[in-house]
């Protein structure tokens, strides 16, 4: 059972921060880590997603130059810092990871395709 424990969602004005955190409980590498996210009106959508390997980071277009994904491998942990929110940002953000590499290598992939996924943390932007 892979448990992947998120932190850091909140409540910001347009323009505004937050940084969000997820680490996997589990005592192997989880070689990819991401985050995708989620409201009623709209499809599931992957956010950013990077491996342990370095070769190649994904992120969405709606986030690029405003998003920055991180990870501590030797904590299992992967960040995402989110600058420069918008309302469009508004959604259930949920970390999602896969032991597997070549889940995020190469250059045509998603965090949508890896296998475990968190409870989610709620990101709401003001205008």
């Amino acid at each position: 059972q892979v448990q992947l424990v998120e932190s850091g969602g909140g409540s910001v004005q347009t323009g505004g921060s937050l940084k969000l955190s997820c680490t996997a409980l589990v005592s192997y590498s989880m070689d990819c880590m991401g985050w995708f996210r989620q409201t009623p009106e709209k499809a599931r959508e992957g956010v950013a997603g990077l491996g342990t390997d370095g070769d190649y980071t994904y992120y969405a277009d709606s986030v690029k130059d405003r998003f920055t994904i991180t990870r501590d491998s030797s904590k299992n942990t992967v960040y995402l810092l989110m600058n420069n929110l918008e309302p469009e940002d508004t959604a259930m953000y949920y970390c999602a990871a896969d032991h597997r590499l070549e889940y995020c290598s190469g250059e045509y992939w998603t965090p949508l395709r890896f296998t475990y996924s968190g409870q989610g943390t709620q990101v709401t932007v003001a205008s």
